[in-house]
């Protein structure tokens, strides 16, 4: 019988907890969406993920740090949406115009406005979610704006802050089943005519 290397161990435990997490992460996901957190039960929560309620309290501390987690998970998936698409090579404007249109995409992803705009707020506190915003969506917004116009002498977080709530209001609006092209062109015309000058 071989001996194993030293980082195996670690490794293997490593993996199962990333299982055990991504699980439980899928499973809550999944019941948030469905039936939203008040009237998802951790017992539910486990039996969705196949695995032991004290599996569940070893990995997150309730079931406000699990949807926390999942919620940090999805602005994280949303910058990087951004990120993706507002490449170098593009003008800052034409940046700014793609990154827009990766964020109404991003945001299209079943539930996820539900997550991010409804359930997270009224869960986590609007200064919780600002302050998530603030290190996803909205700094690629801010680095975005920094690049595409002077803004010496702006209040640049102001407006960052002010372009994010109508971002916000057109992931809504097509969650809602308003013309998602209708709120591209919106925001595209809001760019291109007040940003951009």
């Amino acid at each position: 019988m071989q001996a194993s290397k030293p980082d195996e161990l670690p490794r293997s435990n490593r993996d199962r907890t990333a299982r055990t997490q991504g699980a439980l992460m899928q499973a809550a996901r999944a019941l948030f969406v469905d039936k939203g957190y008040a009237e998802t039960s951790t017992p539910e929560i486990v039996a969705a993920a196949g695995i032991t309620r004290g599996a569940l309290y070893h990995h997150f501390e309730d079931k406000r740090a699990l949807f926390r987690a999942i919620v940090t998970g999805e602005a994280l998936a949303v910058a990087a949406a951004i990120e993706q698409r507002a490449l170098a090579g593009l003008s800052p404007i034409d940046a700014l115009v793609e990154g827009s249109s990766a964020y109404l995409d991003a945001m299209r992803v079943p539930g996820r406005t539900r997550l991010l705009l409804i359930e997270g707020p009224s869960l986590l506190g609007q200064a919780e979610m600002k302050r998530l915003d603030e290190e996803n969506a909205t700094r690629t917004l801010r680095s975005g704006l920094e690049a595409a116009i002077d803004t010496r002498g702006l209040p640049l977080a102001a407006l960052a802050d002010l372009l994010s709530a109508a971002f916000d209001r057109a992931a809504l609006a097509i969650d809602a089943g308003e013309d998602a092209a209708d709120y591209r062109n919106a925001i595209v015309m809001l760019i291109r005519r007040v940003v951009a000058r």
